[in-house]
């Protein structure tokens, strides 16, 4: 995609979850790109990206509609992420990790304990961490040998802020926000920590936990405050 199509991508996404762009508004091309400037082909592009993640659905044959989303929708479909990446942690516990995979996963904490040591974390920096946070995850998943649970995890994933790729921040807020993902990143070390080990049914356990403590997303969304001092790090692709 290019970069017009990503900023106006991530800038919608921004809209969505804040609730700027509320449920049921509807979107269109031409008014779309007047209002960032931008040709007609790069929100084209944004909006089905957004279709596929579940956000926007097409709307007389002329447009999208923001789609209703609420937090029993967020709370189902973490619940079955949790599900589905445990079964894989598992599963690449009991097979053992290759040493591709190991090291990887082991930058992944290297490069998260640099973020974090300093005691603060910046929009910045968690930034980073969603981009070590989703390869850490996928290590995982491909780890398990089981095609099927990435199947699995991509048609999830169409759901809204399902994916583990999307971070929800309190910009009012970075100090806790800093103990959250930091925990976060320590439920990594553990899940690692299982998986050299192999010990599949605690790294199962330990990943369910992990998925779980996204749930706060549903928070985001039975709050109005909430949603007016939000930002959702989300892939700009």
């Amino acid at each position: 995609m290019s970069k017009p199509g990503q900023l106006v991508l991530i800038a919608l996404r921004k809209m969505i979850a804040s609730g700027e762009l509320a449920a049921g508004e509807r979107l269109m091309e031409i008014p779309t790109a007047q209002r960032f400037g931008v040709s007609r082909m790069p929100v084209r592009m944004a909006f089905r990206t957004l279709e596929q993640e579940g956000l926007l659905v097409p709307f007389g044959g002329r447009g999208y509609q923001v789609r209703s989303v609420s937090p029993s929708d967020i709370a189902g479909a973490v619940e079955v992420r949790g599900v589905l990446e445990g079964l894989a942690a598992r599963q690449a516990a009991e097979r053992g990790l290759s040493d591709d995979a190991r090291r990887a996963l082991e930058r992944c904490l290297v490069e998260g304990d640099q973020l974090f040591d300093k005691g603060y974390v910046t929009e910045d920096d968690l930034e980073v961490y969603h981009d070590l946070n989703m390869r850490f995850h996928l290590v995982i998943v491909e780890s398990s040998h089981n095609p099927a649970i990435a199947d699995a995890l991509a048609r999830n994933d169409h759901l809204p802020f399902a994916s583990v790729t999307a971070l929800a921040v309190d910009r009012e807020d970075m100090v806790r926000e800093y103990r959250r993902f930091n925990y976060a990143h320590m439920q990594h070390h553990s899940v690692f920590d299982a998986l050299v080990n192999r010990q599949g049914a605690r790294a199962e356990a330990l990943m369910r936990e992990h998925a779980n403590a996204t749930l706060r997303y549903a928070d985001t969304f039975s709050s109005a405050t909430a949603d007016a001092r939000m930002k959702v790090i989300l892939p700009a692709s």
